[in-house]
């Protein structure tokens, strides 16, 4: 556990009552962080991709105005990167997704993160992706209709036109061409849902005009990104044909690709990691600009 103690004080009713109470000083600095879904759930991250990583805590749980954090680890990248990782593939009982992502987010806040890359697994919308394919995608539609947390930074007007950072989207496209299994695409557009379940044949159809491929997890971790100041690139393999689309999707291949490749996705984040230029300039900082209201 993370340092701290068990108390109300700071806390809102609605969060648990065992929940420790942190403050910024508890929370390890990092520049890095990668947010575990479904494409490295398969693998223990950052251990078992073999590239180096050093963990040098893990099962770090902080309290937040929001309720307890997911789990992070703390590790060091081959290259000298502080990173926290957490997985958010899945619900923890009685939280949802958006109290989820404001614990994860007010954290990585406080820790000074700067550079996030985020994965899962998607499925395809267009049907020239086929799974094991790889996608980098630098725009977004966002179907969700309960993940509307409030900013976590807040007083900012956040800009999406350029949602994804080119900086850590190459990095991730150069990595995943040397590591991956399947194609690599630099961009497309991802169609946020709901979930937790899959969409209708009638709502893939409505859907498809709007996007490549489809997921549950950009939103709204993409726009947190930008509401805290920092960077943000996401790594999508495609692990299913959306419904209707070419042919109806396997649950087994599903499974091999989640149980097969999470070793490979955790190659391609580790290796993006360590190639970026943090010096190399982007336009994302401006996209965030103070409230007018």
């Amino acid at each position: 556990m993370s340092p701290g103690h068990a108390a109300s004080a700071g806390i809102p009713q609605a969060a648990s009552a065992d929940v420790l109470q942190t403050t910024a000083a508890d929370i390890p600095q990092a520049a890095w962080t990668v947010i575990g879904g479904s494409g490295t759930r398969g693998c223990s991250f950052p251990e078992d991709a073999g590239a180096g990583a050093r963990v040098i805590e893990k099962d770090l749980v902080f309290g937040t105005p929001y309720g307890a954090s997911p789990s992070f680890k703390l590790f060091e990248s081959a290259g000298g990167e502080r990173c926290l990782t957490a997985q958010l593939h899945g619900w923890r009982p009685g939280v949802s997704r958006s109290a989820a992502s404001q614990q994860l987010f007010w954290v990585l806040a406080q820790a000074g993160v700067k550079h996030i890359f985020s994965e899962a697994g998607v499925g395809s919308l267009n049907p020239l992706l086929d799974p094991r394919d790889i996608v980098i995608p630098d725009d977004f539609v966002d179907l969700t209709t309960h993940r509307d947390p409030n900013p976590v930074a807040g007083g900012h007007l956040l800009i999406m036109r350029d949602p994804v950072c080119p900086v850590l989207g190459q990095a991730l496209f150069k990595a995943a061409k040397q590591h991956g299994r399947g194609r690599v695409f630099k961009r497309g557009t991802c169609v946020v849902t709901e979930g937790p379940r899959f969409e209708s044949r009638a709502e893939i159809k409505m859907m498809q005009p709007h996007g490549d491929i489809i997921g549950q997890s950009m939103c709204p971790e993409v726009w947190l990104t930008r509401d805290i100041g920092a960077c943000y690139a996401p790594l999508y393999i495609v692990v299913n044909y959306a419904e209707g689309v070419v042919h109806d999707w396997e649950h087994p291949l599903l499974k091999e690709i989640f149980e097969q490749d999470a070793v490979n996705q955790s190659r391609i984040l580790l290796a993006a990691l360590d190639a970026v230029n943090e010096e190399q300039p982007c336009s994302c900082a401006g996209m965030r600009k103070p409230s007018l209201f």
